[in-house]
C-alpha cells in the first residue's frame, strides 16, 4: 500500500494525488470525479520525428470504418461526427494501430457536461488519442502527432489544445514531451443527474441538474500565438 501511494505521488504530484484519493473515496458514495488538465502545444512545421515504418495514415470518416474492438461507445463516436469531429488514424494493414481526434471552434466533452470553446481560427482541439495496447511501444503515437502537425500546419493552425485526465500520468508525460503549456484545470463531480464543476477559469463554478445545462470554458490562445510569432521573428 505504501509503495503504491509513493508511486502515485511521484507520477501525479501532491495536488492530483490528493484529488485521486478523494475520487476513490467518493466512488463508494456513488459520486464520480473527473479532473482534467488543459494544455496547448505548438503545431510544428518541421520534419517527421518518427520513421514511416509499416503504418499507413488515413482518417476514419464513418462508424463503419472502426473495428469492433475499438474501445469507445458507438454513440459517443457518432456524436463526435455530428459535431464536426475529424480523425487521423494509423493502420497496420487492416488493423487500427491508433487514432487521434481533433475539432475546430468548439467541442462538447464526451465524459461530462461541458463545452470547450476556442475563439481563434488558428487553434483547434485534439482529444482522445488511442493507441492499441500491443502497439504502445512502437511509433504509432509519434506518427499520429507528426501527421496531425502536417495537416494542421497546412491549414494555418498554430496551436492545438488538449484536455488530459489528471489521473493519467502517461498522457501527461507524453504531452509534456511535445512542448505542452498549461492552461488550467477543471474538476467535475457527478451524482445521478447532478453535476458540479470547479474550474480554474471562468465561470469557475457551475451546478447543473439537466442534460441541457452545460458550462462553457473559453480558451484564448491569442497570447500564445503572438508569443510564437515573436519567437519566430527574433
Amino acid at each position: 500500500m505504501t509503495t503504491h501511494f509513493l508511486q502515485t505521488l511521484a507520477e501525479l504530484g501532491v495536488r492530483n494525488t490528493a484529488w485521486y484519493a478523494l475520487a476513490r473515496c467518493l466512488r463508494f458514495g456513488g459520486i464520480s470525479v473527473y479532473r482534467y488538465q488543459f494544455v496547448a502545444q505548438p503545431v510544428a512545421a518541421g520534419a517527421m520525428r518518427a520513421s514511416p515504418g509499416k503504418l499507413a495514415m488515413r482518417p476514419v470518416t464513418s462508424l463503419a470504418e472502426l473495428p469492433a474492438d475499438y474501445p469507445r461507445p458507438r454513440e459517443v463516436v457518432a456524436a463526435r461526427f455530428r459535431q464536426g469531429g475529424c480523425s487521423i488514424a494509423a493502420w497496420k494493414g487492416d488493423e487500427l494501430a491508433g487514432i487521434l481526434w481533433y475539432q475546430f471552434g468548439a467541442y462538447q466533452e464526451d465524459e461530462v457536461r461541458v463545452r470547450y470553446c476556442l475563439p481563434s481560427p488558428r487553434a483547434c482541439w485534439d482529444y482522445d488519442v488511442f493507441i492499441h495496447p500491443r502497439m504502445r511501444l512502437g511509433t504509432a503515437f509519434c506518427r499520429l502527432w507528426d501527421e496531425a502537425n502536417r495537416r494542421l500546419h497546412e491549414r494555418g493552425i498554430e496551436w492545438t489544445c488538449s484536455r488530459i485526465s489528471a489521473f493519467n500520468p502517461a498522457s501527461l508525460r507524453a504531452h509534456a514531451r511535445i512542448g505542452a503549456i498549461a492552461m488550467g484545470s477543471a474538476t467535475f463531480f457527478r451524482l445521478g443527474r447532478w453535476q458540479l464543476m470547479l474550474a480554474s477559469r471562468p465561470p469557475y463554478c457551475h451546478l447543473s441538474g439537466t442534460a441541457t445545462s452545460w458550462p462553457q470554458l473559453v480558451f484564448d490562445t491569442v497570447p500564445l500565438e503572438k508569443g510564437a510569432r515573436q519567437c519566430k521573428a527574433s
